[in-house]
């Protein structure tokens, strides 16, 4: 039998594993980073929650001491209110375009449903975020909810209480 030199070649030729797109689990951001996005989002809060504290601090201050009300603690709550807004929206808009909130965009993570495609700004808000957020406010029970669930990425799924209940999982981009 001849081998022809011009034939193409014959061998079998199989796709890496562990890059695609539809294997999720490969995907799933890390525990560590997770948390460092989560810090990031918790820092961008700050100037506006400071705010806030301080404008109350001054009025409960002048309550108090039988002072009149400064004028400049309606400012800076106002300021503050603007700040928390302007917040919000630079979120939602994030996370309508990308899945992504600001510390999320940072560590290059973000937020799918369970299946992959895309989450919603409706279902974020609605079950990723306000069903948690309504247990924690329950007294005794509140406490528990605030502690199972950040712990519970510490399962063999690696998705929180809020994950669970908004069906999606958070992964690298």
């Amino acid at each position: 039998m001849e081998s022809n030199p011009y034939a193409a070649p014959a061998a079998v030729v199989e796709d890496v594993g562990g890059g695609h797109a539809d294997d999720l689990e490969s995907r799933k951001a890390g525990r560590g980073k997770r948390l460092g996005a989560a810090v990031i989002d918790g820092l961008t809060n700050l100037p506006w929650a400071g705010l806030f504290v301080w404008a109350f601090e001054m009025r409960i201050s002048a309550t108090r001491e039988q002072l009149p009300m400064p004028q400049t603690s309606g400012m800076l709550i106002f300021l503050g209110f603007l700040l928390m807004l302007g917040l919000f929206v630079v979120n939602c808009v994030m996370i309508h375009r990308s899945g992504q909130t600001i510390g999320k965009r940072v560590l290059d993570m973000a937020v799918v449903r369970s299946d992959g495609s895309p989450i919603t700004l409706l279902r974020y808000i609605f079950l990723r975020v306000v069903p948690v957020a309504l247990l924690a406010a329950i007294p005794l029970v509140g406490r528990f909810v605030g502690l199972i669930d950040p712990l519970l990425i510490f399962g063999k799924e690696r998705r929180c209480l809020h994950d669970l209940i908004a069906d999606t999982i958070v992964v690298d981009v």
